[in-house]
């Protein structure tokens, strides 16, 4: 009997769940840091409310599942750069997660500045591979990358005013 190919909502299904799943497991494992070490540091006049964080990241978790399963959907018409892409969309979420780490778990403001420009670099070849497979894709990334800016704006002057 044939296999029937998965349809491309189920594979933005899966990718969105895979997004959610893993930006709430680096909340959970993150939030002791978040309510008690960040509270007590110096923070920019910039710095959005706490409130801001959770819908924003919940936000870029679903556009980034929507994109990466457009993309997995032209695995069979595109396998070599769809694979590259994926590749990257993998690398960039667990640097995504490693962050929240560095930053609310070792309460290590420079080496988090260290890892979140790798995660920009990580996010913007995503977004480079991505916008070859899938214009929409693409376009779903631009929210991503520069609310990573902005965060690396953050981290660098938390750091700066807590050295």
């Amino acid at each position: 009997m044939e296999q029937k190919p998965l349809t491309r909502t189920f594979k933005i299904i899966v990718m969105i769940v895979t997004c959610v799943v893993i930006g709430a497991i680096a909340g959970l494992l993150t939030q002791e840091g978040v309510d008690t070490w960040y509270t007590t540091i110096r923070k920019p006049s910039f710095n959005p409310p706490n409130w801001i964080f959770a819908p924003v990241w919940s936000t870029l978790y679903v556009m980034m599942g929507i994109a990466a399963g457009l993309v997995w959907h032209e695995m069979d018409r595109q396998k070599e750069i769809v694979r590259k892409g994926l590749t990257f969309f993998a690398i960039q979420l667990a640097l995504n997660a490693l962050w929240s780490y560095i930053f609310f778990g070792l309460h290590n403001p420079m080496l988090a500045l260290i890892e979140i420009i790798l995660l920009w670099l990580m996010i913007y070849e995503t977004f480079v591979q991505f916008n070859k497979v899938n214009k929409i894709a693409g376009y779903l990334f631009i929210p991503y990358i520069l609310w990573v800016t902005f965060a690396t704006v953050l981290t660098g002057s938390i750091y700066w005013l807590n050295r």
